[in-house]
């Protein structure tokens, strides 16, 4: 009779089902279970011993005269025995499970699943419905029936593994017992996990063991001692003599040599598994007030899933060693001999102190309440800093259940729906949390609100702090990565550089954004390059750097051991301004939504005053709300690349500041090297660089045109846009990722000293020209090294191409206006193209080179002594994109690519060199692959041209006074105003510009053939170059754009708080003569020429009657008056509207509210007391025109006012009169009375 015949009939009679199910299981043990333990499978641990027959076939070996089949059959009845205990089937046989060997569950099984003998299908159902109720949106692991058996060994690093002779898998357990190590098992309840938890290591997978394993076989017949570090038979026992914790701190401190010693006591402490020139981990055993760590390392670090917070254990054959690098601390430290035993009881024992209770989220109300305890228990504040307020943590205990996986890479996950958690500060542990692990925390960090982007309560694990899963998730499935990029990038650079707490959950934040933001949806991906995700956490991190102060270096040691405990955890800044990132088109979209909010204050206005007031309005915020209105609460970042403007945008006269989303134009300033002040940008270096703006403003200006003077009805408006740009210093950018030029701008300034690899590809450089793959090569390995710095210059990756160039400098240019061009080609006819012509004074000759020099120091052979000819290059097209960097003064490096005929860059009056002719026209058409380079440093040599002097540049005040007719000029703006055409559309802009003194001039600018120009805002200084000055009727004098002329912005003020320049004080006698536009004037009322007060319909746009009442919709009440006004030393006839007109009357609110009533009656009302030849509209009997002329002749004749006011346009220097005196008429000439228009009145109180 066979072994397998033997097995059948050891279960009697069977069903045929479920003669096959024991047929199948008898051939997997006899395939798979049969290996012996031997030195390949043993740690070292003691030999066991062999007593009768056996159950493994690990005990095989050594039990003489028992054939293997014998003892394979001995051990299937034992599994089937198991099995059958274990089933929920009590009847029958569980047929529908099927053994399974290690290497076919990793081969086979590619999704996470649950096996449970125990459950029945309504048990299994009520589980699935709890985990996925828990958790929603998560879907419960999916039931197999499969039957695991093998042997549990020790792996690398401390991993727990099952073993057959087909192959092993990693087993995460709970809290297992270390009498489990090498035994055979068989698995009634576990999850498998086919990969880890984001998805990405698809190879290999793990196991969840849910509850205790079977041991197979009775202990006293298998005849298993302890495996090596294990309990042995008797669990709980240990050996006779063991040293508690307060004798064990005194062997610590008087240490005999070779001296081996056993310890029992409470953990009170678990350290995490660290990997530091080899692999170890601290516990620490606790009674009352000692504390005594043990060292495990070697062949018992699987002792690390068996040290539990809260156990007695007792340690044998410790021996006391000092820990170098921890002040020559000892530590006691396990040999190869060692064994823990679990459990540990012994008679006399010292009371222990009760364990700190476990802070638990199971309900809403306790959780939220434990939280905030421990909040008001923050009483112990720092200092407040610059940027916020610094705190200390506190350290508790925790248990509660993960229900997010915010970032695995980052270490950041959510417990409880409601607390965060931060495992950063930690080694990253084998096995990923997954939503629905049940964890418990020890020596915790507690923090609140230490970020604005995550929970406002925060546990952060350091490395004095320990994690355990009490209770695996039953729910599978990949976590969404929405908190950071990269498989823990973050974490270990948080080894080599201490950051706060506070910053490193700012710079997960930030990671988050920058892959938004930057990679786009499809990346390229060439190879041997670094994934987009770890270059965004480089970035991140690096710009963490920039804004931060970085705290030194951890001493891991003494995080995990000191008493007291002190870690970078221990203090944390508490600042609600922050800074927040936006990308580009999330800045855009919030801009364009929120412009027209705030056009306007309620209330209603005709048609006129629409078109003429708000035909052109700005909105401006601050990037920081501490610094005036913002877009958020917090202060913004912008991350992107700075380009020249496309051919798409919507100026064509600024930069473009871009990432992956949108881009956005930009006003860009720099501060000069020489006196400090500002200037409009022009270093081409900037071109391609990744740079962070930390401080900028958002400037919305907005056109609107209506026909009816309500806002909110969009069928009355003809005509409404907004045009987004920003402003910002270069001073204020932050550069990530430098470009080719910007990277050798760098280092000639010297911002990069030691830099051997820079000095030694300059040294290459400068070798010869058949040395251009060096430059090459050191470009493609900078665009290597930032993937994300989408660099917009098509260079990067072609080989070396050979150019001409020419060294220039500008001397004036003009403005970008449309002008007839041909347009693609000679074929294709000719239309109107955007287009600038710049004067550039000649350096030196056109220059061959092997390639591209780019922004390389200026070489003699480039510069030509006493050269004076000129050029004018003419930009039309793309070429024309070069108008934002082209400054006057600056000296660039004309490069035409892909030639080595000088003659492309020679025009009339060009010397070229080795006998090339000269052209006869003077002008140079740049084309559109050309390229431009500033030399910031040009060769300084005793040529003329380095000593020209600058154009030179007037004030307002010198303009006022010269007699030039063509003028440059700088000043502030201090208004703009649109101006419009007949057809009521914009055509021009007309500014008035002031000096220091406060003098004002009055700038037209026709655009009806030239592209908005950004920037032209109160507050700004802008350059002026090439403007006609010119006289007006009146006597005064204002400038025009002539065709030449250009507006250049050199510096950027806060127009949000700009205040204008106090309006001169004036007699009106001076004032006459003077070509002053706005001043201040004190006299008294002569008297009131007229006054009209009327109630318009802004539906009809007319005067509103009682017959309309019922169809208007909305009114509005006018109030205009005309005043004569003497200073002693002239006459001036002033026009008030509005809330002057009110106080001039003197009435009260209440008073002006009771005659805006009785005016409504008729609609319109018109007195003309001071008039003589003209009559007051209405009935003379008429009670409100009494009250008014009376109002009018009263109080008002004789009171002292001081108004400010502007001249009005229909200004006539004299008018002709005529006297009768008898029979005699005289005619004369006199003087007529000033006009103004009033806009701030203040009554004069007497003396």
């Amino acid at each position: 009779m066979g072994p397998l015949q033997r097995f059948l009939d050891r279960f009697g009679p069977s069903s045929e089902a479920e003669s096959i199910w024991l047929q199948n299981l008898f051939t997997f043990i006899h395939r798979h279970l049969r290996t012996p333990v031997g030195p390949a499978h043993s740690t070292g641990g003691p030999a066991h011993s062999a007593r009768g027959h056996t159950y493994s076939a690990a005990a095989s070996q050594s039990a003489a005269g028992v054939s293997c089949d014998q003892g394979v059959c001995e051990l299937s009845v034992c599994v089937v025995e198991k099995i059958q205990e274990r089933s929920s089937l009590k009847s029958s046989r569980p047929v529908s499970y099927r053994p399974l060997c290690v290497s076919e569950l990793l081969a086979q099984q590619h999704l996470p699943c649950v096996s449970n003998l125990s459950w029945s299908t309504n048990q299994h159902r009520a589980w699935a419905r709890e985990a996925e109720l828990s958790l929603p949106g998560q879907r419960s692991l999916p039931r197999v029936n499969l039957l695991l058996i093998g042997w549990l060994r020790a792996g690398r690093g401390g991993e727990w593994r099952l073993e057959d002779d087909s192959g092993s898998v990693r087993c995460e357990m709970t809290s297992p017992s270390p009498q489990w190590m090498n035994r055979l098992v068989f698995l009634p309840h576990w999850n498998y996990i086919p990969h880890d938890a984001s998805g990405r290591d698809q190879e290999r997978g793990y196991l969840e063991l849910i509850g205790s394993p079977d041991l197979l076989g009775p202990k006293a017949e298998l005849g298993l001692a302890a495996g090596p570090g294990g309990a042995g038979p008797n669990e709980g026992a240990g050996p006779d003599g063991a040293l508690s914790v307060r004798e064990a701190a005194g062997v610590l401190r008087n240490r005999v040599k070779g001296q081996r010693v056993s310890v029992w006591g409470q953990v009170g402490s678990v350290r995490p598994l660290l990997e530091v020139s080899g692999s170890f981990f601290f516990f620490c055993l606790e009674d009352q007030q000692q504390t005594v760590p043990v060292l495990v390392k070697g062949s018992r670090l699987w002792w690390a899933q068996c040290v539990c917070v809260s156990v007695t254990v007792c340690v044998t054959a410790l021996r006391v060693c000092v820990l170098r690098g921890w002040r020559g601390n000892g530590v006691l430290c396990v040999t190869d001999r060692s064994e823990i035993h679990t459990g540990y009881t012994q008679e006399h024992t010292h009371p222990e102190d009760p364990e700190p209770p476990l802070l638990s989220a199971a309900g809403p109300a306790h959780s939220d309440q434990l939280l905030m305890d421990k909040e008001e228990a923050e009483l112990e504040e720092l200092p407040v800093q610059s940027g916020g307020r610094i705190k200390r943590s506190r350290v508790i205990s925790y248990q509660g259940t993960v229900t997010e996986v915010v970032s695995e890479g980052a270490g950041l996950y959510l417990l409880d729906r409601k607390v965060g958690l931060c495992l950063a500060y930690q080694p990253p542990a084998r096995r990923k949390l997954r939503p629905g692990d049940q964890v418990e925390l020890h020596q915790v960090h507690f923090l609140f609100r230490p970020s604005p982007d995550f929970p406002p309560s925060m546990l952060c694990c350091c490395l004095g702090s320990s994690l355990r899963v009490s209770a695996f998730s039953r729910v599978g499935g990949a976590s969404r990565e929405s908190g950071c990029p990269g498989d823990g990038v973050l974490p270990r650079l948080l080894l080599q550089s201490i950051s706060g707490v506070d910053q490193y959950l700012w710079t997960c934040s930030l990671a988050s954004q920058l892959a938004h933001s930057l990679v786009p949806s499809d990346p390229p991906r060439p190879p041997l390059h670094p994934p987009l995700p770890h270059c965004v956490c480089l970035l991140s991190w690096k710009l963490s750097e920039t804004l931060w102060t970085q705290r030194g270096q951890r001493d891991i040691y003494s995080e995990m051991l000191d008493r007291p405990h002190r870690c970078p955890l221990d203090q944390y800044q508490v600042d609600p301004f922050v800074p927040q990132l936006l990308s580009v088109s999330d800045l855009l979209q919030s801009l364009q939504s929120s412009c027209w909010s705030s056009l306007l204050p309620p209330g209603v206005l005709s048609s006129s005053q629409v078109n003429s007031a708000l035909s052109w309005s700005c909105r401006t915020l601050t990037s920081d709300p501490r610094t005036g209105d913002s877009l958020r609460p917090r202060p913004l970042l912008l991350v992107g690349v700075l380009q020249l403007p496309s051919e798409r945008s919507e100026f064509t006269q600024s930069l473009e500041l871009r990432d992956a989303t949108a881009a956005v134009s930009c006003v860009v300033t720099e501060t000069t090297e020489e006196d400090g002040g500002q200037r409009s940008a022009f270093n081409t270096a900037w071109i391609g660089s990744l740079v962070c703006v930390r401080s900028f403003s958002m400037v919305t200006e907005r056109f609107l045109q209506s026909e009816f003077g309500h806002l909110d009805q969009n069928g009355f408006i003809s005509n409404r846009t907004c045009r987004v740009y920003l402003q910002f210093s270069l001073d204020d950018l932050i550069i990530l990722s430098p470009s080719v030029t910007m990277a050798t701008h760098l280092r000639m300034k010297g911002a990069e000293p030691g830099s051997d690899d820079l000095h030694r590809n300059q040294r290459e450089e400068e070798e010869g020209d058949d040395e251009g793959s060096c430059l090459q090569k050191r470009r493609c390995d900078e665009e290597h090294s930032s993937s994300v710095a989408m660099v917009t210059a098509h260079e990067g990756g072609e080989s070396p191409c050979p150019c001409v160039s020419m060294v220039i400098r500008v001397e004036s240019k003009g403005g970008v206006a449309w002008r007839n061009a041909v347009i693609g080609g000679s074929g294709e006819g000719a239309g109107l193209q955007l287009g600038f012509s710049a004067t550039a004074l000649l350096i030196g000759p056109v220059v061959s080179w092997g390639r591209d020099p780019k922004n390389q120091p200026m070489m003699e052979k480039e510069a030509e002594p006493e050269r004076e000819e000129k050029v004018v290059l003419q930009f039309s097209g793309v070429s024309s994109r070069w108008f934002p960097l082209l400054q006057p003064g600056s000296v660039y490096r004309l490069t035409a690519p892909n030639t080595q005929d000088p003659s492309v860059l020679i025009g009339c009056s060009v010397a070229g060199q080795k006998g090339v002719g000269l052209h006869a026209d003077s002008s140079l058409q740049v084309r559109s692959d050309w390229r431009i380079h500033t030399l910031t440093r040009p060769l300084l040599l005793p040529h003329t041209w380095t000593q020209a002097p600058p154009p030179p540049i007037l004030s307002v005040s010198q303009v006022l006074d010269c007699r030039s007719e063509v003028v440059t000029f700088q000043g502030r703006v201090t208004e703009r105003v649109s101006l419009m055409d007949r057809r009521g559309r914009a055509s021009g802009v007309r500014l008035t510009v002031c000096d220091q003194s406060g003098r004002s001039l009055c700038v037209y600018l026709d655009l009806s053939h030239a592209p908005y120009p950004p920037g032209l805002l109160p507050g700004n200084q802008v350059l002026l170059s090439g403007f006609l000055r010119k006289i007006s009727r009146s006597g005064g004098v204002y400038c025009c754009l002539s065709p030449v002329g250009c507006v250049t912005v050199t510096s950027l003020g806060d127009s949000s708080r700009l205040a204008p320049p106090p309006a001169p004080s004036m007699h009106l006698a001076h004032w006459a003569s003077s070509t002053t536009v706005e001043a201040q004037v004190k006299g008294h009322v002569v008297c009131v020429l007229n006054l009209q007060l009327q109630w318009s319909c802004s539906h009809q746009g007319a005067q509103y009657t009682q017959v309309c009442s019922s169809h208007c919709g909305s009114v509005a009440f006018w109030a205009t008056a005309r005043l004569v006004i003497d200073d002693g030393t002239a006459e001036a006839h002033v026009w008030l509207s509005g809330q002057p007109v009110q106080a001039v009357l003197g009435l009260a609110d209440s008073q002006w509210a009771g005659l805006q009533r009785a005016v409504r009656v008729r609609g319109h009302v018109q007195v003309f007391p001071g008039g003589r030849s003209l009559r007051t509209d209405g009935d003379t009997e008429d009670v409100l025109l009494h009250f008014l002329l009376s109002l009018c002749s009263g109080d008002v004749i004789g009171q002292q006012v001081t108004l400010t006011c502007r001249k009005r346009t229909n200004q006539s220097s004299a008018e002709v009169r005529r006297f009768s005196r008898g029979d005699r008429d005289f005619l004369t000439r006199r003087l007529r009375p000033l006009q103004l228009t009033c806009s701030h009145l203040e009554l004069q109180e007497e003396s």
